[in-house]
C-alpha cells in the first residue's frame, strides 16, 4: 500500500511549465485523506466538450503511471446511454477504487495596459558617456537614437482559465477532495495539465490530505 501512495505522489507531483496556475479555492473531507485510501487504481474523468481536449488531458495523467487509466476507455459512446448506476458498476467491476475528473469551469479575459520603457539614454550618449555627437543638429542626433529611446506601452489580453478537480473514493463512493486552480498564459494543453496537478499536490500537502 505504502508503494501506490508513493507512485501516487510521485507522478502527481509534475513539473509545471507552460501557464501560471495557482489555487484559488479547495476542500478536504474533514474524516478521511487522499494518502489513507491507499489508491491502486483510478481513474482519470476530464469533462470537456472537445474529444480531442479530453484524450490529450487523460492521455496526459495517464501515460505517467500505469496506476491511472482514461475514462474514455470505459466511459464512451456505448455507455452513454446507460445509467448513472451501471456506470458505477464497470468500474467497480474493472476494480477502480479512485477517480479523478478535471472540468473547467470558466474562462475570463482581462484587458491590461503594459506601461512603455524608457532605455536609460539621455543628451551625451549611453549612460552619459560623450559619444562625439556635440556640434551636429537635432535631426542627426533624434535619428540615430530615437528608435531605441522609448519602448511605447501597449494593451495585452490575457484568458484565464477556471478548472475545478475532484478526488473521489469509489470504495466509500463519495467526494474527499476538491479544488479550483486558474491558469494564465496558457500555452500548451499538455504542460497546464503538470501545472493544475502540482498545484493540487501542493494544497493537498498544505491541508494534510498528503503528506509533506
Amino acid at each position: 500500500m505504502k508503494k501506490h501512495l508513493v507512485l501516487l505522489i510521485s507522478v502527481l507531483t509534475l513539473s509545471s511549465c507552460g501557464s501560471n496556475t495557482s489555487i484559488v479555492s479547495s476542500w478536504r473531507d474533514p474524516d478521511v485523506t487522499v494518502a489513507q485510501e491507499h489508491f491502486k487504481k483510478v481513474l482519470v474523468v476530464a469533462l470537456v466538450k472537445d474529444e480531442a481536449s479530453r484524450r490529450i488531458t487523460e492521455n496526459r495523467i495517464a501515460a505517467s503511471n500505469q496506476i491511472f487509466k482514461t475514462s474514455y476507455q470505459y466511459l464512451n459512446e456505448g455507455t452513454k446511454q446507460l445509467t448513472q448506476e451501471q456506470k458505477l458498476k464497470i468500474l467497480q467491476d474493472e476494480n477502480f477504487d479512485g477517480v479523478v475528473t478535471m472540468r473547467l469551469v470558466s474562462t475570463d479575459r482581462e484587458t491590461n495596459y503594459v506601461p512603455g520603457t524608457y532605455t536609460g539614454m539621455y543628451y551625451g550618449g549611453f549612460d552619459g558617456v560623450y559619444t562625439g555627437m556635440y556640434g551636429y543638429g537635432f535631426g542627426n542626433w533624434y535619428g540615430m537614437y530615437s528608435p531605441n529611446f522609448y519602448d511605447p506601452g501597449y494593451y495585452q489580453e490575457t484568458t484565464s482559465y477556471m478548472v475545478e478537480t475532484n478526488i473521489f473514493s469509489l470504495k466509500q463512493n463519495k467526494l474527499i477532495w476538491t479544488g479550483t486552480t486558474k491558469s494564465e498564459y496558457v500555452t500548451d494543453l499538455g504542460q497546464t495539465v503538470d501545472a493544475i496537478m502540482q498545484a493540487v499536490v501542493g494544497e493537498m500537502k498544505k491541508d494534510g490530505s498528503l503528506p509533506k
